[in-house]
């Protein structure tokens, strides 16, 4: 059951929610803690690529992030932590706040994201392989598993080893 979200950037107000949508979606609680982690990295969190699929009643109920990594040198972001509280699963929430991120950052003039996630799920937001295009993590990974898209195609992606931020501990 798909539905139409209205998305928009995280506020102070959504911390606490978005704390309870991951806490529900991921297993762990040092997964649960990255979004908070990455948020108080200066090196990491970009104002304005916290973004929240919000029900009738303005409250979060999807998050998508992206934050600062580099891909051999160069500045890129990588999608971090994409959740979606149980009720609201399977209805485009998670879809609605990934789009709205992927497009927040064209509009910040950035050019390339990574993903590290489920190669069944980004392909539909035009993420391929990493590797086809040259670009490897430190630590061993499914090579299906860590995906690329450029958001500009006059900006090819750079080949080289991702290098996320320190909250991520790889």
């Amino acid at each position: 059951m798909s539905q139409n979200w209205h998305t928009r950037a995280e506020t102070g107000a959504d911390a606490p929610h978005i704390r309870d949508i991951v806490r529900a979606a991921f297993p762990t609680p040092e997964e649960a803690a990255l979004v908070d982690a990455l948020r108080a990295d200066p090196g990491a969190w970009i104002d304005g690529l916290s973004l929240v699929a919000v029900d009738g009643d303005d409250r979060p109920v999807g998050h998508a992030l992206l934050t600062r990594c580099h891909i051999g040198g160069r500045p890129a972001l990588c999608l971090a932590p994409v959740a979606v509280r149980p009720e609201a699963q399977r209805t485009g929430a998670g879809s609605a706040a990934v789009r709205a991120a992927l497009a927040a950052a064209a509009r910040l003039g950035e050019h390339h994201v990574v993903v590290l996630g489920d190669p069944e799920y980004y392909p539909r937001f035009g993420f391929t392989r990493a590797s086809a295009h040259g670009i490897g993590l430190s630590i061993d990974v499914p090579d299906e598993a860590l995906m690329a898209l450029t958001l500009d195609a006059a900006h090819p992606l750079p080949a080289g080893t991702v290098r996320y931020a320190a909250p991520f501990g790889i």
